[in-house]
């Protein structure tokens, strides 16, 4: 990254910074993409089964990874303040934290999935796929983790198409395990969705193999020394990471929970219901890759230009980010409006589940302008380190508000099902409107006072 003197150059930057995590975002998306429409190819049980089980993990994994995430502004921080000596030691330490996390899930998990699946009121058959999917899922915790990890490094100096081109490697290969595995081909077993989960551990293992070995041998990631030195556990600096990670985790966690409590109350609808609802909801999560990866890029520049003391740079760079996520959702929202049945034939051969799904997203349509609003500003807040009141927002605006209305309408009015999506979009409109707020206030003060260069 370099400094940017007119509003082209800044679109440029923002533009090379974000179009390789957009590729990389809806990669790693197709994953479960892939998981999901292979697995209803299957059967409508293993569908149901494998959207029970992501529904419980995703939640999970995007609150604790979103503690790691505070490795990117901490890294592009200390980019643009060229303090580049404690880099290699945040790496570090972040790897350190990130098995730490994981093997705590992985204990809790062995604890709690049972008690949760029991609790539910599913069938045999989806219970089982929704338990032994998310043990497979299991085996490769780790290193998912640790990749996020050296995920964030990579893409905090700006070189976001080295994260681009390993997961454009992964991607085949998690599809054709997934044939393997799924399908049980040239003499693998045939698993169903439960495949699906081993192939995508997999493939986790080989992307953070990949990221090691660039990190290690590629510039400009080879002058920082990450891997050349074994540094003793540094608390303080866990400390650190903690103190930016945890209001993003819980932010992001209250932010995807709440889809995964959605579909955890379908349950109480029939198997086609919840197989429709995660199909409609896995294609609306697709298209949400689009201001999440906006959200990643300006999360990079807000800091950069925050570590060199750069107010007005970091807020024009907020309202391009922003200005883009509002065009790319109008596209967005046609494609939904226009292609929603032949979307619901990707995920399902099944004419009933079709059927429901098109109406499903037809809902989801709403998301698209709330996203576009509240993933960019969230991106640039955590840009500014500004991340505790954003989850308090996310809490509120999600859990307080979006999904006891969506309960009600859905259990006390003729809406049914439907009332949880009208729910989930009330819920984002507010979290957009107090996140937008909030956004004009930092930039505002910061142009007030002005900050010496931030060294962490």
């Amino acid at each position: 990254m370099k400094k940017t003197l007119s509003l082209s150059e800044k679109l440029q930057q923002l533009l090379v910074i974000l179009i390789p995590i957009l590729i990389t975002q809806v990669g790693l998306f197709m994953m479960n993409f892939f998981d999901t429409m292979m697995s209803g190819h299957y059967s409508s049980t293993d569908l149901a089964g494998v959207a029970i089980g992501s529904s419980l993990w995703v939640p999970i994994f995007t609150g604790l990874s979103g503690i790691m995430v505070a490795i990117t502004p901490i890294i592009a921080q200390l980019f643009g303040a060229s303090n580049s000596q404690r880099v290699s030691l945040s790496v570090i330490q972040g790897i350190y934290l990130a098995v730490v996390i994981a093997i705590i899930v992985i204990l809790l998990g062995s604890f709690f999935l049972t008690p949760i699946l029991n609790g539910m009121n599913l069938d045999t058959g989806v219970q089982i796929v929704a338990k032994n999917y998310l043990i497979a899922l299991s085996y490769g915790m780790i290193p998912l983790f640790v990749f996020n990890v050296l995920r964030s490094f990579i893409d905090a100096l700006g070189k976001t198409r080295v994260s681009m081109v390993i997961t454009l490697i992964s991607l085949p290969i998690n599809v054709f395990f997934n044939y393997l595995f799924i399908f049980g081909k040239f003499g693998v077993p045939e698993l169903g969705g439960v495949g699906a989960g081993y192939a995508t551990s997999i493939t986790y293992w080989l992307i953070t193999f990949i990221a090691i070995g660039i990190i290690h041998k590629q510039r400009p990631f080879k002058s920082y020394q990450v891997f050349r030195q074994l540094y003793p556990v540094k608390i303080t600096i866990w400390k650190e990471i903690l103190k930016i990670g945890v209001p993003i985790g819980f932010a992001m966690f209250f932010e995807t929970s709440i889809f995964s409590a959605v579909t955890l109350l379908m349950s109480d609808f029939n198997t086609i219901t919840i197989a429709s609802h995660q199909a409609a909801i896995n294609f609306a999560t697709l298209l949400y890759m689009i201001p999440l990866s906006i959200s990643m890029a300006l999360t990079i520049v807000v800091g950069f230009e925050i570590g060199a003391s750069r107010n007005d740079d970091a807020r024009t760079y907020s309202l391009l980010g922003i200005g883009i996520a509002v065009l790319m959702a109008f596209f967005s929202g046609l494609i939904l409006l226009f292609f929603r049945s032949e979307i619901a034939g990707i995920y399902t051969d099944d004419p009933a589940v079709q059927e429901l799904t098109a109406h499903f997203l037809i809902y989801a349509l709403f998301f698209q302008l709330s996203d576009a609003l509240q993933a960019p500003i969230q991106g640039a807040l955590r840009g500014y380190k500004d991340v505790n009141i954003t989850f308090i927002m996310a809490l509120v605006s999600y859990w307080l508000i979006g999904l006891p209305l969506g309960y009600y309408l859905a259990n006390f009015t003729n809406w049914g099902p439907y009332g949880y999506w009208v729910g989930l979009i009330s819920g984002l409109a507010i979290g957009a409107i107090c996140l937008s707020v909030r956004l004009v206030s930092v930039q505002n003060r910061r142009l007030l006072k002005p900050e010496k260069k931030t060294l962490i």
